[in-house]
């Protein structure tokens, strides 16, 4: 009988427990309808950003270019989304009923994806692949997405030059790319191409990953793509397909655009924060072999 009523408690919390993160979704998108509808006059990325569920200021900055960037079909394709509570494209999703398709590595980050709500209430798929150049068009197309996109949104923290560089099924309108802010704004480099990469294996530091700011300009250049500007982190960039990159976005260099990162990364051999300088970070990565993509 005590066990029963053990049992019966614990099960009231976690209904309680499911219920205010449930509240708290929900908060976060009514504020993020607020806070969408009053940069609605933004000129700028930077003017534009604000955050609901992406990391740092990425939905507003995405809430800026689909307003002003003709999209044919509300659809995207994010990879790297855990469990997709943090991510740059759920406020699309639950605002403006953008349909999609996450991919994660982790098989219970998308099991959990898959029993949350927005998967029942909304038009997601979410797949689980340890995403490589190799396999990436496959896993893409076998989900059922092909063609003229709206958005991609490129994040797994390593081999992310290499992935977009593949990417030929899908022909997104605006790419979302992660840079690596502590090569700087002048070389175009990149991690070499490990299909096993991870970051916390590749290096203890935690620094050691993607690619450079001008690298993936240059790579957009060659896929058709206009780089439009950085957010204020300083660790995205935000690329629009050049026959539809309206006069409202400028294209800039990756000299104009870069932003240095803004964050703490480091970490020492025992997992800690090493609270390094970039100088000091810029050293660290020196010694680590890295592909110049220009020569």
């Amino acid at each position: 009988m005590n066990f029963v009523r053990v049992l019966t408690s614990l099960l009231s919390r976690l209904r309680r427990v499911d219920s205010i993160e449930t509240r708290a979704v929900y908060l976060q998108e009514a504020m993020g309808r607020i806070e969408a509808r009053q940069t609605e006059n933004a000129r700028t990325l930077r003017e534009a950003e604000f955050r609901v569920f992406s990391q740092w200021g990425e939905d507003g900055i995405i809430q800026f270019l689909v307003r002003h960037v003709p999209i044919a079909d509300k659809t995207f394709v994010e990879f790297g989304v855990q469990d997709y509570l943090e991510s740059s494209t759920r406020f699309l999703v639950v605002k403006d009923h953008w349909s999609g398709l996450v991919i994660d590595g982790s098989a219970e980050n998308v099991e959990k994806i898959r029993h949350s709500e927005i998967y029942w209430r909304h038009r997601l798929r979410a797949e689980c692949a340890f995403i490589t150049r190799d396999n990436i068009n496959d896993v893409i197309r076998s989900a059922g997405f092909a063609g003229d996109i709206g958005l991609l949104s490129v994040d797994i923290d390593g081999n992310d030059y290499w992935v977009w560089q593949a990417v030929d099924v899908v022909k997104p309108r605006i790419v979302i790319a992660e840079y690596n802010a502590r090569f700087g704004a002048e070389r175009a480099v990149s991690v070499p191409y490990d299909a096993q990469f991870v970051r916390g294996r590749a290096h203890y530091s935690m620094i050691y990953y993607g690619a450079s700011l001008a690298a993936l300009t240059e790579l957009g250049e060659t896929k058709g793509y206009a780089l439009v500007g950085c957010n204020s982190a300083g660790n995205n960039a935000f690329f629009v397909r050049k026959d539809v990159l309206p006069a409202i976005l400028p294209r800039v260099s990756a000299r104009e655009a870069y932003v240095p990162a803004c964050f703490r990364e480091a970490r020492d051999p025992s997992g800690q924060l090493s609270f390094l300088s970039t100088e000091d970070e810029q050293k660290l990565l020196e010694t680590l072999p890295l592909v110049d993509l220009r020569s």
